[in-house]
């Protein structure tokens, strides 16, 4: 049963209510008992897992990271019962429950049902963007979980059952293919998967669309700009589509305008573009719901499978409603690989809301969609500013302003290529026709310069094809926006 519809209709005390009772039943009666990490963790700060019984109470528990997966832990962090844990740990009446049911039904039955909820049968693998990559289980019971945050996502952007879908995610063992996929099995919409320009380049993916004329296309936002660059330059027509859904990078106001003109120029006007959000971690995503391209209602969360909070990043304080900082994530219904007060890395401006939405009327929780990475976070040594500090993530937002832009790639390397000369910042960009290119590189310097207080070495114009190879925007999962071409020691 998917509850989105029942959800949508709580009040904030409700749903903190029916929050509060999941909490503490998961924490007792999977988490605690079958989480190696996790019990040693309650175990060696001294804390009851009996005494979680609020979401106030999830500030008295350390925080965990990134860096708590590495050396093969991930495998600490799999629920795993047995049956010694299950007669040590379950309440007296979910004992008499499954010997009732072994005595009605046999015990192959019973063996059935908890391999379907806890043997892990799947798994996707977080980037490796700024770590090695880390593998995440998913049991039966995962996977509708999964499926149920697909639909609630579709449902959101009004895709009727009669509609179709091209996910042009890349295929591989990662969220956001997957994600679009189980959703739309759960939906029962006809969705075609063709896994990127990797797989069948951009002249297949334009014929599949041409095809299958969906209303809604699903991918990485800068493939999917290149695929309807690519296809407006052929002159094809594509008035069926109505929604674009962007993942796996921030998506600026500029950047839906950009893709909507991109449209409206083959045939489809008053198309939504919309953003989600989402991490291997929580094995699952999160969408923004219909709005104009100037306006972004946040991303609806899941308060029946899920706790997020936001924290002060250096203090680890819990914040307030509409505050800004890290985001903490913490499962309420999952199996297999499941975290628990988890530091994503991601910093939310504008925080967490819980008014109702002024869109969809719905009351379920919404994060802010002005969501950066903290962890791209490097020290350029340049010649006017030695030493500073810069995150890299500015320069998307830097860059995605200016309308003459159509790519973008900025790299780092070393004077003269030499390993011990100062660092040099190069912006490449790929513009239109009609750019005034002088004056773009001098509103970028600026730009640049007071967002970042580092100023580029140079700005470089180079024609499409090259930057399209640049990026590796047909071969590779995600594209490179950032090349980093120092030497590593």
């Amino acid at each position: 049963m998917n509850p989105w519809d029942n959800l949508s209709s709580l009040s904030q005390g409700e749903i903190r209510s029916l929050q509060n009772k999941k909490l503490h039943t998961f924490v007792n009666k999977y988490l605690y008992p079958f989480s190696t990490y996790y019990r040693d963790l309650f175990d060696q700060n001294n804390i009851n897992p009996k005494s979680i019984r609020t979401i106030e109470d999830l500030k008295h528990l350390p925080l965990t990271s990134k860096l708590d997966f590495g050396d093969g832990k991930y495998l600490d962090f799999i629920v795993k019962p047995d049956k010694a844990k299950i007669r040590k740990y379950w309440p007296k009446g979910d004992l008499l429950k499954l010997a009732a049911k072994k005595i009605l039904r046999g015990e192959d039955v019973v063996s059935h049902d908890m391999n379907n909820e806890f043997r892990p049968v799947f798994m996707t693998f977080t980037t490796g963007t700024t770590s090695t990559p880390v593998p995440f289980l998913y049991t039966n019971y995962d996977l509708n979980n999964l499926r149920i945050s697909g639909n609630r996502m579709l449902e959101l952007f009004n895709i009727g059952p009669d509609e179709k879908i091209v996910n042009i995610f890349p295929f591989a063992p990662h969220l956001a293919f997957w994600q679009v996929f189980f959703g739309g099995v759960a939906s029962c919409v006809l969705t075609l998967s063709t896994g990127g320009g990797k797989v069948m380049g951009t002249d297949g993916n334009i014929a599949a669309i041409e095809k299958i004329k969906p209303s809604t296309i699903l991918g990485v936002p800068s493939y999917i700009y290149h695929l309807l660059r690519e296809a407006h330059e052929r002159k094809c027509k594509m008035p069926y589509i109505k929604n674009i859904v962007l993942g796996a990078s921030r998506i600026t106001f500029t950047f839906k305008h950009k893709i909507a003109q991109l449209l409206k120029a083959m045939g489809s006007d008053g198309v939504s573009v919309f953003g989600t959000y989402g991490f291997t971690e929580a094995r699952c995503a999160w969408a923004e719901c219909p709005t104009s391209l100037d306006t972004s209602s946040g991303y609806f969360l899941y308060p029946d499978k899920e706790i997020f909070e936001v924290v002060n990043p250096d203090t680890g304080e819990v914040l307030g409603e509409g505050e800004s900082g890290e985001i903490v994530y913490t499962s309420l219904d999952s199996r297999a690989s499941s975290v628990f007060r988890f530091r994503t890395g991601d910093y939310v401006n504008g925080g967490i809301t819980y008014a109702k939405c002024p869109y969809t009327k719905m009351y379920v929780p919404r994060m802010s969609s002005d969501i950066t990475r903290m962890s791209n976070v490097k020290d350029l040594q340049l010649s006017k500013i030695k030493g500073s500090l810069v995150n890299l993530n500015h320069f998307e937002g830097i860059l995605n302003q200016f309308a003459d832009i159509d790519e973008w790639q900025v790299e780092i390397g070393k004077k003269n290529d030499d390993p011990f000369d100062i660092d040099e910042l190069i912006i490449h960009l790929t513009v239109g026709p009609n750019c005034n290119q002088s004056r773009l590189v001098e509103d970028v310097q600026k730009k640049v310069m007071k967002d970042t207080e580092v100023r580029p070495n140079d700005i470089r114009f180079i024609p499409m094809e090259e930057m399209v190879k640049r990026l590796e925007l047909e071969t590779a999962n995600k594209e490179r926006r950032i090349l980093d071409k120092r030497p590593k020691d």
